[in-house]
Parts: structure tokens; sequence; C-alpha cells
């Protein structure tokens, strides 16, 4: 893995709070700092995963017309919720 530098301005508030925050957390400035960018890094990764998902999914209802009430997904829920182990409620065309 290489390695770069890349610089940032910081306001001096920003990074009072930063050092501050780096020595309650155990970490120096700049391992506070890494983690933050990778921590935000990952989540909007994450966040463009869980899209294409329901980007996927949202096109699999429009071909199919399929999609689940929410009475049914709803009763379903609250049974899993209660540690019950109901069936999956079926899809119906959405039309109807």
């Amino acid at each position: 893995m290489s390695t770069s530098t890349t610089t940032i301005r910081i306001e001096d508030n920003l990074k009072q709070r930063i050092a501050a925050a780096a020595d309650l957390a155990g970490k120096t400035a700049h391992a506070f700092i890494l983690d933050a960018i990778s921590q935000t890094v990952e989540q909007v990764e994450l966040d463009n995963e869980f899209h294409d998902v329901a980007d996927a999914r949202w096109k699999g209802i429009l071909a199919s017309g399929k999609t689940v009430s929410w009475d049914d997904a709803r009763a379903y829920l609250d049974a899993k919720s209660r540690g019950e182990n109901p069936s999956k409620p079926m899809a119906h065309n959405s039309n109807h």
C-alpha cells in the first residue's frame, strides 16, 4: 500500500475540536482524522450499495407489477418481532 501526502485547510476551531476529540479517543489527531475519513468513505459506499439494491428492486416491481401489501408486510414484521416464524407474505399484482 502506497501513501501520499494531501494538504487540507482546517479552521482553527475545528482543529481544536479534533485535537480534543482525538485526545478523548486516545488517538493522535492524525489517526483520528484518518479514521473519520475512512468511516465517511465507507458510509458513502454502503449508501451507494443500498441505493443500487433499492433501484434494482424497484425495477423488479415495475417489471413484474407485483408488490406485498403494507398490511401483509406489517403483520409479517410484527410476528417476526415477537419471535414467531411466519411465512413470508406473497406478492400480488399491484393493480388489484
